[in-house]
């Protein structure tokens, strides 16, 4: 039932985004927030917060935010484990390459505890552009 909520409130976050910042509530408190990178950007630089980038580590080398910490998304031991380390009571930020690893990322955090997850429009990709 919980995978249920999930991937609706990513299908229901997606589907209304539009570059605006959008919030979703469920019952249990749960917020998945897509934000734009001007958004973004005000938010995460020279800011001091869990910052997560989801891509590899061959794509984090490549270029990544400003204090921005390295999760791999396609490693999920390492990735549960990682993310266990840290403050799920605090708003948790993470972007990709494109989206989409992000995006599937935040049914497995809201599984792991996390209940303020901000995600980044275009990930990486769109930010470089900007």
């Amino acid at each position: 039932m919980k995978k249920i909520v999930f991937l609706f409130l990513i299908a229901i976050t997606t589907l209304t985004s539009c570059g605006q910042e959008v919030k979703k509530e469920t019952k249990q408190d749960i917020i998945s927030v897509i934000l734009d990178v001007a958004s973004y950007k005000e938010v995460v630089v020279g800011k001091d917060l869990q910052l997560v980038d989801v891509r590899t580590p061959k794509e984090y080398q490549e270029g990544f935010i400003d204090d921005a910490i390295n999760i791999d998304f396609m490693n999920q031991k390492t990735f549960n484990e990682a993310f266990n380390k840290l403050d799920k009571s605090i708003p948790l930020y993470i972007y990709c390459r494109s989206g989409n690893r992000s995006q599937k990322s935040v049914a497995l955090l809201y599984a792991l505890g996390f209940k303020e997850i901000y995600d980044l429009k275009g990930g990486y990709s769109a930010w470089s552009r900007q």
